[in-house]
Order: structure tokens, then sequence, then C-alpha cells
């Protein structure tokens, strides 16, 4: 009965030995493993560096960024004093094609672009040009020849407007010019557009509002506005 007893445990011994052994064993082969992954990594990671790279150096070239260097000389032109009484304010989209090339064989030496403008017009009224004789004060009634109004800016916004579309043709390389003369147009044509809305009108009126305000809080009794006659073509 012992010699069982002894026998039984032995082989439970032995057993609980070779499970221990196995453990070992694995924690051995599982660092050896992690191990081989970690010289790897460390191994290609130069190549992987080098590969994104080559990539960051090809993605620069077929797309560069744009470098800008302004020149630090500023050369002042002019200073003049202004006393713009800046009224009203239009914000205008319009479609430009400029398109150069055209007609029977425009499809070999065209040149043609959609530009998408968008732009601001400000319009007032000039209060340099308000002479002393244009004020005349009766009976606590001040009596105004209003100068005619007219637009200060027309200017594009160039965060806003870009090329739609431009096609050139198959032996064109195409006019360097062409945007720069479909901006100019749209200055103009964005200028023009406010003009025929009325906006030299609306100028004028706000001009009084805010004139016939400030002179009534000044103490007088009213305040006349005398159009400006229209002048002969």
């Amino acid at each position: 009965m012992n010699n069982s007893k002894d026998s039984s445990l032995r082989w439970w011994v032995l057993i609980f030995g070779v499970l221990l052994i196995l453990s070992i064993a694995g924690i051995a082969v599982v660092m050896a493993v992690r191990n081989s992954v970690q010289q790897a990594q460390q191994a290609f990671a130069p190549v992987s560096d080098l590969s994104n790279s080559v990539g960051t150096q090809v993605a620069q070239l077929l797309h560069p960024t744009p470098t800008v260097i302004p020149d630090p000389v500023t050369i002042i032109q002019e200073v003049r004093s202004l006393a713009r009484l800046e009224t009203i304010q239009y914000s205008v989209e319009k479609v430009i094609t400029a398109e150069t090339g055209q007609g029977t064989f425009g499809f070999l030496f065209g040149d043609r672009l959609l530009f998408v403008a968008h732009g601001i017009v400000i319009a007032g009224v000039d209060l340099e040009d308000l002479r002393p004789e244009d004020l005349r004060l009766e009976d606590g009634v001040l009596y105004i020849n209003m100068p005619e109004p007219e637009i200060f800016i027309a200017t594009l916004d160039n965060e806003k407007s870009y090329v739609y579309d431009r096609n050139t043709g198959v032996l064109s390389r195409g006019d360097v010019n062409l945007e720069t003369t479909a901006r100019r147009a749209a200055e103009q044509e964005i200028a023009n557009a406010a003009r025929e809305d009325g906006i030299l009108e609306m100028a004028g009126q706000n001009a009084e509002r805010y004139l016939e305000s400030l002179f009534l809080s000044l103490g007088y009794n009213d305040v006349i506005f005398i159009q400006p006659t229209p002048q002969a073509p």
C-alpha cells in the first residue's frame, strides 16, 4: 500500500516537473520571439524612415508650396489726407470669360479661362468736396449742397476669387497675362454691376441720413439737402 502511494506521488511530482519545465520553455520562446521582432523592427526602421522621407519629397515635388519673399525695402509714393464718408458696401460675384486665339484653329492655339470673381464695392461722399459756400444757414435751418456720391473702392477678394476652368489649345502654352486681364476686367465689371444696381443713389441717401442726424444733434432746427445739378454729358 505504501509502495503504491509512493509511486503515485512520484508520478505527480514527475508530471509537475514536466509542466514546470514546459512553462519555463514557453516563456523563453515568447521572450526570444519578442526580442526577434524588436530587432527586426529596429533593423527595418531606417528603411521605413527612408521610404517616408522619399514619399514626402515626392509629394513636395509634385505639389510644391510657394515661397513668398517680400522685398524689405518699402517705397511710399504718396501720402494724402482723406475726408471720405463711406456709407455703403456691396459684395458682388461675377463670372468672367477671358479668351484669346479663338476661331477656326482655336483647338490648336486658343486659350480660354473662366474666372469666378468675388469683389467688394464701397461708395459714399467725399466731404473734402464740401466747400464753405455749400453750407447756408437761414432761420436756424441748414441748407447743404451735397457733393455727388462716388465709388471709392472696387476691388477683388483674392481669398474667394479663383479660376474655375481653363482650356488651352494642343499647340498653345497659354497666355501668361490672361488671368491678369480677367482680374482687371472683373474689377471693372463688379463696379459696373454695383452702379447699375443703384449703389450711388443709396450711398447719397445714407450720407444724408447720417449728416442730418449729426447736424440736428448740434442744435440746428432742420437740415435741407440741395441735390447737385446733373452735369451735361
